[in-house]
């Protein structure tokens, strides 16, 4: 019996239309193209203390305040708000849905425009035919609303994991419209082993009975066991073995030894919670969709195998954050992109910062990578005079 999931509920987004859509990278043209955003504190007069935040691969545009969905804080509301390190009493944050997304942009989740549905008179999901995007189509689609707002350079862009990689993708396709850049806990690829993970989550996608072939919309199914599983193996590599040690351990739920009688230990519950939870806001088709993104990543391919070229005669500035015990995106390969942003004689600060969380560290209370985002923050904002 297929499990019983509620489906998402329809949400009123904020949202900016673009009639005249996007050429993708892939050669495909969306048109129209929706960007779902949500925006937190005052754009002053001079537009010029806009900072923009690029969430990761699970999260969405919901960062400083209660999800819509989950009821649960926004996602990053330790580092964004009043008085944080993206302070939202002095900068107007923006953060908006990806594309590719399922909480309101144009994405797998949303209803084909017109001149794509090959059955004139109908109205469907994009699903399976949503075409393939890539990141750099992601930030130009950021790109839309930035200038929507009638923003000319933004302050600074800021994020962690796919996020990072957004941050990357807008420093070297628009380094005039940015004076701060902060990847956090990313690099300037997708690793094979990276691209190994998410193949697992989308087999187990694509074996689930309810996803018939990505058309599971039709009948009002959602392939839950299958988004489930990837949801779980991807919990696990933001995780690290010592915080899963502390957290859990060996002990089980609900009883104080092993009886043999289905015996559930705490990190395998905590596992089917998280999947569990996770199929109630996300869509599989923007998982896979959003997932081949982050895999198709790579910079350096991006110019020619020569990374450094990507940020030649930039003047952005950058600070690059990774954490010790991060092993999805490891130290060394933010090493690496510093070493390629010092090649480009970019303006490059480093910090690595010394905890057992794992790479879901930069969305924890880490209070010195918070004071360093900040600083460098109002460095950028002193710079030009905000």
């Amino acid at each position: 019996m297929t499990e019983a999931i509620t489906q998402t509920p329809q949400i009123d987004h904020q949202r900016a239309v673009f009639p005249a859509g996007l050429a993708l990278d892939s050669g495909a043209v969306i048109a129209p193209v929706t960007v779902a955003y949500r925006t937190y504190g005052t754009l002053n007069a001079q537009r010029s203390n806009a900072v923009l935040v690029c969430h990761a691969l699970t999260g969405d545009q919901y960062v400083a305040e209660r999800h819509p969905i989950t009821g649960k804080p926004g996602w990053w509301e330790a580092v964004v708000g009043p008085g944080k390190s993206v302070d939202t009493d002095r900068y107007f944050v923006i953060c908006a849905n990806v594309l590719g997304g399922c909480m309101g942009s144009t994405g797998p989740a949303e209803l084909m425009p017109p001149q794509a549905e090959p059955t004139p008179g109908a109205s469907r999901p994009w699903g399976i035919d949503f075409p393939s995007i890539t990141i750099r189509d992601m930030v130009r689609a950021q790109k839309l609303l930035v200038d929507h707002f009638g923003i000319a350079r933004l302050l600074a862009v800021v994020g962690g994991s796919m996020g990072g990689m957004q941050v990357l993708e807008w420093a070297a396709t628009y380094p005039e419209m940015v004076v701060a850049a902060a990847p956090i806990a990313c690099a300037a690829y997708h690793s094979a082993q990276n691209i190994a993970f998410h193949e697992v989550g989308r087999a187990a996608i694509h074996g689930d009975p309810d996803w018939v072939g990505g058309r599971y919309w039709e009948d009002g199914r959602i392939p839950a066991k299958g988004l489930s599983v990837a949801r779980m193996v991807a919990h696990i590599t933001y995780l690290s073995e010592a915080a899963l040690g502390r957290k859990f351990g060996r002990r089980l739920r609900g009883a104080s030894a092993l009886t043999f009688l289905e015996d559930v230990f705490e990190v395998e519950s905590y596992l089917r919670h998280q999947g569990s939870t996770f199929v109630t806001r996300f869509d599989a088709n923007s998982y896979l969709t959003i997932t081949r993104a982050m895999d198709y990543f790579d910079m350096a391919s991006e110019h020619g195998g020569d990374l450094p070229a990507a940020f030649r005669n930039t003047t952005t500035r950058f600070l690059v954050a990774s954490f010790s015990s991060d092993w999805l995106f490891p130290t060394e390969e933010s090493r690496a992109l510093v070493r390629a942003l010092n090649a480009a004689a970019a303006n490059t600060s480093f910090i690595e910062i010394s905890t057992d969380k794992g790479h879901d560290a930069f969305l924890l209370d880490e209070p010195v990578f918070h004071r360093a985002l900040g600083g460098f923050l109002r460095g950028a904002a002193e710079r030009v005079g905000v």
